[in-house]
């Protein structure tokens, strides 16, 4: 059985590879470190890195195919690749094959329709990390269509889930509510539209269930809202049918389940479920899989950063253990009293730290290697966000501290 899985589809840099390798490094040597003395052959994998997009040039980028040669080289890693992405960017991964032959998969499962398909083996292995089954698998959207492949990918993959009988949810957020805007009418690209009004129509007739829907908040700030009826439910001319405005929470209440949620780039990593609490037990246990947030974008330029914030922030408010971990260039969220002012209004990502950083269900870290590597240093006026190294990383993924009854941990990399 696949105990963790990571899904990229973005390009993927060095430094996320190195980091990467270190907090799996972390996880052999320091937590399973008996896996290193058994060189076996083993069909099952203990982490699978699912690769698609212009995450696959990184298999042809030295700087990057060296960290994925390290990878590789650790007991019960396998990657999967896309095979029709890599053949549209003409991309060979012989050299990594041929060092690897057992664990680098770059042919797929084949669809219903009999072409191959990355995203049956994608929906299989997240499959695999629940007992029983889930019935529903999710899909978390942040991007807008045609400017973006992402768009076809959360189609793709939701299709696929229908066809090993799951129910699908898409939760479109940020940008992602472009996707179900009416009247598309692209001329060299798949109709986005369409194909969500497709999966809805071929749900149906399967008697499975399906769910598409938008943030509120996302929706009113690229005008999409047109009506709020005073019970929660905002209606809209610009959108398919399928698509439900609702406020963020009714997103936010789907992760409350435990079924699987995607997204294009994510991560499921499992998890021992602790012992039920006794009556006397300080500690109390959850059922709902525990959220682990990546902001790994500069704030300001784009709203990667603060929708990832107002994320975070909404999980912990309804109750599921959140911890937002600044990665990447999201460090530089943290560097100097940054002031927003002026005549724009502007999310002030260190003044919304501030106020919510008391939530117990809500958690803090800046990766300090990252913040090294830009040559900055996180102002010292924000002490609830705690410096952590490799080491606590690997903590935070692999051992998280508190209770939890759930079989997994999510990771959402914004």
């Amino acid at each position: 059985m696949t105990s963790h899985f990571f899904l990229f589809e973005e390009p993927i840099t060095q430094e996320r590879l190195t980091w990467l390798e270190e907090v799996l490094k972390f996880y052999f040597l320091k937590l399973n470190p008996e896996t290193l003395r058994h060189h076996a052959k083993q069909e099952a994998a203990a982490f699978t890195f699912l690769v698609t997009g212009d995450a696959l040039y990184s298999l042809n980028e030295q700087e990057t195919l060296e960290v994925w040669e390290i990878i590789l080289s650790l007991p019960t890693v396998k990657i999967v690749l896309d095979r029709k992405e890599l053949d549209l960017r003409g991309i060979s991964v012989e050299r990594l094959k041929m060092k690897n032959p057992d664990h680098v998969i770059d042919h797929n499962s084949m669809a219903l329709n009999g072409q191959p398909s990355f995203w049956k083996d994608v929906v299989k292995i997240a499959r695999q990390n629940e007992e029983p089954l889930p019935s529903t698998v999710g899909y978390l959207h942040i991007e807008s269509p045609y400017m973006h492949r992402s768009g076809l990918n959360a189609i793709r993959c939701l299709a696929a889930s229908l066809e090993v009988r799951a129910s699908i949810e898409l939760y479109a957020y940020l940008d992602g509510i472009h996707l179900g805007h009416i009247n598309q009418n692209p001329v060299e690209f798949s109709n986005i539209g369409n194909g969500l009004e497709k999966l809805s129509e071929r749900a149906e007739k399967r008697g499975l269930q399906c769910q598409m829907i938008a943030s509120a908040q996302c929706a009113a700030a690229r005008g999409y809202s047109t009506m709020d009826d005073g019970k929660g439910t905002v209606v809209s001319n610009c959108l398919i049918k399928q698509f439900r405005i609702r406020n963020l929470t009714a997103i936010i209440d789907r992760f409350g389940h435990n079924h699987i949620i995607l997204g294009g780039n994510a991560a499921s990593i499992r998890q021992k479920k602790d012992t039920p609490p006794t009556r006397h037990s300080l500690i109390a246990t959850s059922p709902i899989p525990p959220v682990t947030i990546l902001i790994t974008k500069a704030p300001y330029g784009t709203g990667y950063a603060s929708g990832a914030l107002s994320f975070a922030v909404a999980c912990a408010y309804q109750g599921i253990r959140t911890q937002v971990i600044f990665i990447e260039d999201g460090v530089y969220a943290l560097t100097g009293n940054q002031r927003p002012g002026g005549e724009e209004p502007l999310f002030d990502v260190q003044e919304v730290i501030e106020a919510v950083v008391t939530n117990d269900n809500l958690h803090f870290y800046v990766f300090s290697p990252s913040l090294h590597r830009r040559r900055i240093m996180k102002n010292k006026n924000i002490t609830g966000v705690l410096d952590i190294g490799r080491t606590e990383l690997g903590q935070l993924l692999f051992h998280p501290s508190g209770g939890s009854q759930a079989g997994h941990q999510r990771v959402l990399f914004f």
